[in-house]
């Protein structure tokens, strides 16, 4: 027994790294693993893995997300743009330029914080479910709304425990594009078993694994000309009904999911054995409930996809700490890829 639940969910692994845990399978990017990731840096290559974040715009994708808004600060009544220094000293000759931003934190190139996603089970064993989070944490004491003293956030498994990792270690690139295109495509474990096997990528304790489609490269090329059909019904995205698929993200020791699609995951419009209510993210509900495994998404594969086929290569150095902002639910982040 813990301090915060009498029974967990059946594939959950609560409390496997301390009662107190706020970071998840990210304890398995090791010292060691750090150290083999930096053995892929051979060339001295890097790659930006994050799309401008202001794509995929305006609020086709999700409708209550909307780009950033930036604005200009203000001093002595002026705009901070071309503003001299010599207003707090004559003798300064310097300009200098400030701005503020407002940007909704899961917009754009993101991770998913551990307290993103909950759902309803009964920790407690007393016949009512509670509303929990990953290693037990509770809806209404740990993750709270803006009635709360102090206001909403994560006071437990917020973005910020997840930056404080440094998120840095081996990613490996499994090429899923190659095989299905820009058709829209529920990849299952048997997908992803055949395209690993074909080009011979290995996950190994530890990896952060990348799932390439293609989508936030076919959003970038057609920026001004976005619809719902290229937004919400092409390129592939992982089937998270399939109970195999899932069951291996578990058994291959896998850190963390990135994928350059919306939600890594496609949403389910029904339940796989009939249920009434069923989750629309399953694997979400598996992996950051149930498993601590963070999820990247929005993120630009592409290139770095491209070049490592075109070196025989799978696996990089991957650097993708988010902005350490106490009790936020995700973070927009600038990845880096070395190879």
């Amino acid at each position: 027994m813990t301090k915060r639940w009498k029974v967990r969910p059946q594939n959950s692994n609560w409390g496997e790294f301390g009662d107190d845990d706020q970071i998840g399978r990210l304890n398995l990017i090791t010292s060691e693993c750090r150290r083999n990731a930096a053995k892929e840096v051979i060339e001295g290559l890097a790659f930006c893995l994050s799309v401008p974040l202001d794509l995929p715009g305006g609020n086709l994708l999700v409708s209550n997300r909307l780009p950033p808004t930036r604005t200009i600060a203000r001093k002595e009544g002026r705009p901070f743009v071309n503003f001299p220094f010599c207003c707090d000293n004559p003798d300064w000759n310097d300009i200098g330029s400030d701005d503020a931003v407002t940007i909704y934190t899961q917009y754009s190139t993101q991770w998913d914080a551990l307290g993103h996603i909950g759902y309803e089970f009964d920790a407690d064993d007393d016949g009512v479910a509670e509303v929990v989070y990953y290693n037990g944490y509770r809806g209404g004491r740990d993750i709270v709304g803006p009635d709360a003293e102090g206001g909403a956030g994560a006071r437990r498994l917020g973005i910020e425990n997840m930056a404080e990792t440094c998120v840095q270690g081996r990613g490996v690139m499994v090429d899923v594009f190659s095989r299905f295109g820009a058709d829209r495509k529920f990849v299952g474990y048997d997908d992803l078993m055949q395209i690993m096997e074909q080009d011979k990528v290995v996950v190994e304790r530890g990896d952060m694994l990348c799932i390439h489609t293609g989508w936030s490269t076919a959003v970038v090329e057609r920026k001004d000309n976005l619809d719902t059909q290229l937004l919400h019904e092409s390129h592939s995205v992982l089937d998270g009904s399939d109970e195999k698929l899932l069951r291996w993200i578990d058994s291959s020791g896998v850190s963390a999911i990135i994928a350059d699609n919306f939600a890594v995951e496609g949403f389910q419009t029904s339940s796989a054995d009939g249920s009434k209510r069923f989750p629309a993210l399953p694997l979400h509900r598996r992996c950051i409930v149930e498993l601590g495994i963070h999820l990247g998404e929005l993120w630009l594969l592409s290139p770095l996809n491209a070049w490592l086929k075109a070196h025989g290569r799978f696996r990089f150095l991957l650097t993708a700490p988010p902005l350490r902002m106490p009790g936020s639910f995700g973070s927009p982040l600038t990845p880096v890829a070395t190879v």
